[in-house]
């Protein structure tokens, strides 16, 4: 018999074996991720929606008002120091209350977006 000599390197099945576990790991990672990333949304908007009825709250009690100021007037932007209004992190809009009892909502509230 003659002595043959084995090439170094991978075969085609052993790369085929690990772009395959790759693969799997990342069918199993994917998913997690994305629900991360949706949670992650959903706090920051409700955050949001927290501040702003906070924000709300304490302008009607410096200034003896039952109803809070409406959102993009001089007055809101002014009061509470910004140059534009919060916007949600998952693309959704925030609706302003219109009493001082009521809570700002975020069109996303089906979501689990709401305070």
């Amino acid at each position: 018999m003659k002595n043959q000599k084995r090439k170094e390197g991978f075969t085609l099945v052993e790369i085929m074996i690990v772009v395959m576990i790759i693969g799997l790991l990342a069918a199993i990672a994917l998913p997690g991720f994305t629900k991360a990333r949706k949670t992650a949304q959903k706090n920051a908007c409700i955050e949001n929606l927290r501040q702003i009825n906070s924000a709300s709250q304490q302008y009607m009690i410096e200034y003896k008002e039952a109803n809070p100021p409406a959102f993009g007037t001089a007055t809101f932007l002014e009061y509470f120091q910004t140059e534009e209004l919060p916007e949600c992190p998952a693309g959704g809009s925030y609706t302003q209350a219109t009493a001082g009892d009521e809570m700002p909502t975020c069109n996303l509230s089906a979501d689990g977006h709401e305070l």
